[in-house]
């Protein structure tokens, strides 16, 4: 015995070093011997709406319908796949010696494998470490690792990795991919019948699926079903009810009803990654929580299906829409193209794809002059044939006003007014505040665009122009909530991502003066916008028509190739394109008749809302006068309107002056002919010539100024101009072609008198021409080269413009 001591020590104290560090490599090598991350798939890209609704999904990059990584798992599913495969799996350590006895057992007397004996830990070790063969050393290996994963993770945990990764037949792997793929809701909307068919369907995939072998999967899972009712997981009624429940025929198609937003969101969330592969470990990431609204999206996808289908008779196949909350700035429908098949392009994302802008540019320039105090809702502006700096532009159906208030010229969409309102406005002011609106694509400098800027001469996204109609009701909205004053959040990015938080304001960073423009400003033009109206295809006026009030606006680009309309209230902004994705025009691609159905259509089904509260603490009562709409002066008839406080330095009017009449009122006289006394003074509202022309064929009752009587010298007094040019422009350059019989074709000058009656002598590089009276028009037929017409009227009023006639 001493000998064996003594060697026993020998041995001892010789190996113990070597025992220890063994022991210890040992302890090392079982800790660390869990993979991470346990499972490296590839997964699904999967997009939800903001009550967790499936919105759409693509599939992984292995061809598997495998969704990311959920932590949820239903109670429904938890009990019936613990009742199916392992119902000791909350008391044991990984391994349950039970159930391996009783599959030892189960087998020999099979004589054959039948019943592997595996908890479910163990069969999440074996789905991470897919690919290994099944024989006993596996197993061993499996029940060691299972052992460390009980260590490691929770019970729940553990159950959310086999719910998440489990093979449930064909391309299915995943509860949430199954789900959805054989019943089309959501995991937790399983009811007991479909809980427990997905719960036995991991155990035999390959064998068992929903398409085949229905009769072996139904027994199977009403067996499932009784052992819930033994268990006394079920009642009896709920048994029988589930029992009676159809299988699934075949996996259902997975919605797709956001996919413009989905590859956006993508790009988004993972524009540094460059495979599937690359997301491995961090397949939670791969699911994007939207803020989209399942039910409005679903809405406003029928919306745009039932017009693409009435468009493309004309040719017309592609609309986008997009439906805005004000207050968060959340995007709660987002189609950003229809189903018009690849041929026409469905896949381009025109909400943020860059359009020729139409005239839907114009209540910005209108609100920015309100803002700078440039003119008033209601001042007149010319509205006659137009040429400025080598540019003419025309109203869409060619016809003139002579002059219209400036709300009315928005609401009715005329181009020349408002070229006429950004030439005085300036061009450079109003480029600024574009991009100050978050226009991110009018990025040239203002003269690259010209006067064109305001009739769709730049392009912009769907997006940034119902983005600054957002920020312009935001800033109205919170008029009174930040007290008067103004924050810079106001006019910020839309957001589809439901994790991003709305902005907390503080009160210091809130200040006096508007970020970009005053409440009232947005709240006069909004005023002009709800009045919108456009002539129809007879010419005739139309006005659509809307259980709330809206703000909104037309557009319709050059060449008939982009027709835009946009909407906002209190709570929402939506915003319409229409037109052909490759850019080709079509006939009647005008915004009132293919873009504004679609925006009252989506409106209907929106909540309705009050109107804005007009932002009195920013705005002053000040005279105005009735028929020019300017400051009014001491001889305008005037009425007290609320305007903003800059506007109290807007132009006054100029449009009436004083003119003194004899007793009868019938002609104007002077101190030549009427004592001072004997006269009646009497305030008129006098147009320019050419404004006056056009004036008066709309408005019968419009007084022109009366002659001066007989015995009146009135050379004596000249205080008004008599005659303005109508054709040619100044420094017009002509052309003159030749008819069908090779003669040279006549141009036809023309001049606005005042006093139609009045005779008028014209010359011709001092040569004298002819004479007209009641209608001034006289046709001409210049050589080439340059020439001065000059006009003079028969009480020596004269004009002269300069033109030239190209050669040939």
């Amino acid at each position: 015995m001493r000998l064996l001591k003594t060697i026993f020590q020998f041995f001892f104290i010789k190996y113990r070093k070597v025992t220890a560090g063994g022991v210890l490599l040992l302890i090392l090598g079982y800790y660390f011997c869990l993979p991470s991350p346990l499972f490296k798939d590839p997964t699904s890209i999967v997009l939800e709406d903001r009550h967790e609704q499936l919105m759409g999904a693509r599939i992984a990059g292995d061809g598997q319908w495998r969704f990311p990584h959920n932590d949820s798992i239903p109670e429904k599913f938890k009990k019936a796949i613990i009742e199916f495969e392992d119902r000791r799996f909350y008391e044991h350590p990984g391994i349950d010696p039970v159930g391996i006895g009783r599959a030892v057992q189960q087998n020999f007397k099979e004589g054959k494998i039948v019943s592997g004996g595996s908890t479910i830990s163990m069969q999440v070790i074996r789905m991470a470490r897919k690919g290994k063969s099944r024989n006993i050393l596996q197993k061993v290996i499996e029940m060691i690792l299972a052992t460390r994963l009980e260590l490691k993770y929770s019970k729940t945990e553990i159950l959310a990795f086999y719910a998440s990764n489990a093979p449930f037949g064909g391309n299915v792997v995943g509860l949430d991919a199954a789900s959805w793929r054989y019943y089309g809701k959501a995991p937790k909307h399983l009811s007991w019948s479909e809980a427990a068919t997905l719960a036995v369907l991991p155990n035999a995939p390959a064998l068992i699926h929903p398409g085949r072998n229905r009769d072996a999967l139904k027994a199977k899972r009403n067996r499932l079903l009784d052992r819930l009712l033994a268990s006394g997981q079920i009642d009896a009624l709920t048994n029988e009810l589930a029992k009676e429940e159809s299988l699934p025929e075949k996996p259902l198609r997975l919605p797709m009803l956001a996919p413009h937003l989905m590859d956006r969101a993508y790009s988004s969330h993972f524009s540094g990654r460059t495979s599937d592969a690359s997301r491995a470990g961090k397949n939670q990431r791969t699911k994007i929580n939207s803020t989209l609204d399942r039910e409005l999206q679903e809405n406003v996808n029928r919306i745009l299906e039932r017009h693409r289908l009435h468009l493309k008779e004309n040719h017309i196949h592609n609309l986008a829409a997009i439906v805005v909350e004000v207050e968060s700035g959340d995007i709660l429908a987002y189609a950003g193209n229809v189903k018009a098949g690849a041929e026409h392009h469905e896949q381009v994302d025109v909400i943020k794809a860059p359009r020729s802008t139409g005239s839907i540019l114009k209540p910005f320039l209108y609100a920015m002059a309100l803002n700078d105090g440039a003119l008033l809702p209601n001042s007149l502006l010319a509205d006659v044939p137009t040429r400025m700096h080598g540019y003419n532009p025309k109203n869409f159906y060619e016809t003139y006003d002579g002059v219209v208030p400036a709300g009315r010229a928005v609401s009715r969409s005329l181009n020349v007014p408002l070229v006429r309102m950004l030439s005085e406005y300036g061009l450079e002011k109003f480029h600024f505040g574009l991009q100050k609106l978050g226009f991110s694509t009018i990025n040239q400098a203002p003269d690259h665009y010209g006067l064109t800027l305001v009739l769709g001469g730049a392009e912009a996204k769907l997006e940034d122009i119902t983005n600054a109609y957002v920020g312009m009701a935001r800033s109205l909205n919170h008029f009174y909530d930040y007290n008067g004053k103004y924050s810079h959040q106001d006019f910020r990015p839309l957001n589809f991502d439901s994790k991003v938080a709305v902005p907390t304001i503080e009160k210091s960073e809130l200040s006096k003066e508007p970020t970009v423009l005053s409440a009232a400003a947005s709240y006069q033009a909004f005023e002009a916008m709800q009045k919108v109206e456009r002539p129809n295809s007879e010419g005739d006026w139309e006005q659509f028509n809307s259980s709330t009030p809206i703000a909104w606006k037309t557009g319709t680009s050059f060449g008939f190739r982009d027709a835009w309309a946009v909407g906002v209230t209190p709570k929402y902004a939506v915003g319409i394109w229409v037109g052909n994705a490759d850019g080709e025009g079509r006939p009647g691609l005008v915004g009132v008749r293919a873009a504004a159905p679609v925006l009252f259509d989506i409106y209907n089904q929106l909540e309705g809302s009050d109107w804005f509260d007009p932002p009195y603490d920013e705005m002053v009562e000040s005279l105005v006068c009735k028929q020019s709409g300017m400051r009014a002066l001491p001889h305008c008839e005037a009425d007290t309107n609320w305007i903003y406080k800059n506007g109290l330095k807007a132009p006054a009017c100029k449009f009436h002056q004083m003119v003194h009449l004899d007793q009868t009122k019938t002609y104007r006289v002077n101190a030549s002919c009427e004592l001072p006394e004997q006269m009646v003074h009497e305030s008129w509202f006098l147009l320019p010539p050419l404004e006056e022309h056009y004036f008066k064929s709309r408005n019968p009752n419009y007084r022109s100024l009366p002659p001066y009587r007989a015995d009146c010298n009135h050379n004596l007094a000249v205080d008004e101009q008599s005659m303005q040019m109508i054709y040619p422009k100044p420094k017009a350059k002509i052309f003159i072609p030749r008819d069908l019989g090779g003669k040279k074709s006549k141009t036809v000058f023309k001049v606005a008198h005042r006093k139609p009656e009045s005779i008028v002598y014209w010359h011709l590089d001092n040569s004298y021409v002819g004479q007209t009276q009641h209608f001034h028009e006289l046709e001409l037929a210049p050589a080439s080269g340059k020439h001065i017409l000059t006009l003079v009227d028969e009480s020596g009023y004269s004009i002269k413009r300069k033109f030239e006639i190209l050669k040939e």
